[in-house]
């Protein structure tokens, strides 16, 4: 696997974000869920693959947080989003976030992986990250089955950051 590329310094093969594809609109249900898993986090509660990612806001800087569930691949760790959501914009402009896991902590520089570097990371997700399929295929980021090749397929309307230690 290449070393990840951060947005700033994407080749001429890879996709420019403002020209990424777009999914079907968000479930309803997306906002109050991840409120409730932002509660449960904050009062140590971890469960299931859920992490807390917040990342400072492009226009007022303020920490703007969502779930996530981090990938973790030959010691590495990956957060796979929906391409063009709020957090993934806000990502791309800082570079960094915190990663909270309970009660845990840290500071996590992120690198936003180029089209060709994420299709390894992405044929591994529904391998290691089961439970998220069902959600991707659903808002039309993945096409059903949802398996590797399926994300694979997928690679231009997902985003892919590495995550390390800053």
């Amino acid at each position: 696997m290449t070393t990840p590329t951060p947005a700033a310094m994407r080749g001429p093969g890879d996709l420019d974000p403002n020209d990424l594809p777009t999914v079907r609109r968000l479930p309803r249900w997306l906002k109050p869920a991840n409120r409730v898993i932002e509660l449960l986090q904050r009062l140590g509660l971890a469960f299931f693959t859920f992490h807390l990612l917040s990342v400072p806001g492009r226009k007022t800087g303020r920490m703007r947080t969502t779930p996530v569930s981090p990938l973790f691949l030959e010691n590495r760790c990956y957060i796979v989003s929906i391409g063009q959501t709020e957090w993934v914009k806000n990502a791309r402009v800082s570079g960094w976030g915190i990663l909270a896991r309970g009660r845990r902590r840290k500071r996590v520089h992120l690198l936003e992986l180029g089209l060709e570097e994420r299709k390894p990371v992405l044929r591994q997700f529904p391998i290691l990250l089961p439970r998220g399929v069902p959600f991707l295929v659903r808002v039309g980021a993945v096409q059903p089955p949802g398996d590797a090749d399926a994300f694979e397929a997928a690679a231009a309307l997902l985003a892919v950051f590495e995550a390390t230690s800053a």
